[in-house]
């Protein structure tokens, strides 16, 4: 159920089903929204109602005539009537500054991204520790010494 004091933003969007007593909430406080929108997936949350949005685009280098891929990230608020999770699709949109590095405000959660525990997963598999590059050197070191 969507609460009375619920307001339009100002583009259409679905309302959140949760209510919140947050001032920054697009749909519940004081806030509003304007400028750019961006669709992008959360890759980190903090507990302060902060999360960090990045999403893809191609940057043409004329050089080469080709694209190569880039990402950006943003902070962004995250409305505890929204609540977004690591690994959800979101749409955010400018607002005013809410801190020192937010400028955005997730206004709609459009669900999990297909695929998204799978690639960390493989990512932190990748990462091999500093520790053991170290050993790896130094046997390396003394298999060539002797």
């Amino acid at each position: 159920m969507v609460n009375e004091k619920t307001k339009e933003i100002g583009i259409k969007v679905k309302m959140p089903g949760k209510s919140c007593n947050d001032k920054k909430c697009p749909f519940h406080g004081n806030l509003r929204v304007r400028g750019r929108t961006f669709y992008g997936i959360v890759i980190a949350k903090d507990v302060h109602k902060s999360a960090t949005v990045q999403w893809d685009r191609l940057f043409n280098v004329p050089k080469y005539e080709r694209f190569e891929k880039r990402r950006t990230k943003v902070r962004v608020h995250n409305p505890p009537c929204i609540n977004a999770e690591k690994g959800d699709k979101v749409m955010i949109m400018e607002c005013r500054s809410l801190s020192k590095t937010k400028n955005f405000v997730i206004v709609q959660n459009l669900g999990k991204e297909f695929g998204f525990e799978q690639r960390e997963e493989a990512l932190e598999e990748s990462k091999v520790p500093e520790k053991e590059k170290e050993k790896e050197v130094k046997e390396n070191i003394k298999e060539k010494a002797d």
